[in-house]
């Protein structure tokens, strides 16, 4: 029988660390991507240390066309097959799009859209074998429109929409598929997007540690969304209660808040 393997992208900071350690403590063998080789590296020496199986580093950028092909190569080289896939590398800009790097704002797309969709389909085929699972990263930006933040905001939407209905194709295939999706969550994300997190950000914030447990548990338990925190449960349902032009106001004021 061909070893199955937890596939954990972003796993180099932040939730994604989390995720790994968690996935590697209850029993899963890990294949570890972010671009930061050194960090994989220690986190795969700190995973290995603890008792649990050795995992498998790949050190690759998201950003990059051929990312899904080295992905794919590299755990084709070790033999593996994919049980479960955790897409949770991202990343976002602030400022107002016409502003900011169009190059940069591309690669939001490619790291937030395009990789998800990728490795989610790329490793259908294995999921489906091996009954196993989809867990994408999202945010509580993916339920608002974000101006101040516009393409991430937009990046988000599209993970929750393709994760509920990607949820809705496989189920029957025996593969379960939840969006996390997390409010602000103290990390390495707020200082490359150049985020200066207030008081707002407090009180709708959890811990990554946190978020990734509750995260973990929606999965195994195939739920269809997972909202960490109270704050962060409710707020879809409040939204529904405000006009839309309402909230884009609300929305930018809070983000030329949190600007630096």
């Amino acid at each position: 029988m061909t070893e199955r393997v937890t596939l954990i992208t972003g796993a180099s900071a932040g939730i994604g660390t989390e995720l790994s350690r968690i996935f590697a403590s209850k029993g899963h063998r890990v294949a570890l991507v972010a671009r930061r080789a050194d960090r994989l590296a220690a986190l795969a020496g700190e995973i290995a240390a603890s008792g649990a199986a050795a995992p498998i580093v790949i050190a690759c950028d998201l950003a990059q066309p051929d990312a899904g092909d080295k992905i794919a190569g590299a755990l084709a080289s070790a033999g593996v097959e994919v049980e479960y896939v955790v897409n949770n590398a991202g990343f976002g800009l602030f400022g107002n799009a016409i502003e900011l790097d169009r190059a940069e704002q591309l690669g939001i797309i490619a790291v937030n859209i395009r990789a998800v969709t990728d490795l989610s389909l790329r490793f259908a085929d294995q999921l489906i074998r091996n009954r196993g699972g989809i867990l994408n990263v999202g945010s509580i930006a993916g339920f608002l429109p974000g101006p101040g933040m516009a393409v991430y905001y937009a990046s988000k939407a599209y993970v929750l929409s393709f994760s509920e209905a990607l949820r809705q194709e496989l189920a029957p295939r025996g593969v379960r598929v939840t969006a996390l999706c997390p409010g602000p969550v103290p990390s390495e994300f707020q200082k490359r997007a150049g985020f200066e997190p207030g008081f707002d950000s407090a009180v709708l914030n959890v811990s990554a540690a946190d978020a990734a447990l509750q995260g973990y548990r929606g999965l195994m338990a195939n739920k269809r969304l997972v909202l960490p925190g109270l704050g962060i449960k409710i707020l879809p349902s409040l939204l529904r209660l405000f006009p839309r032009g309402f909230i884009l106001a609300a929305v930018g004021r809070f983000q030329l808040r949190q600007r630096r």
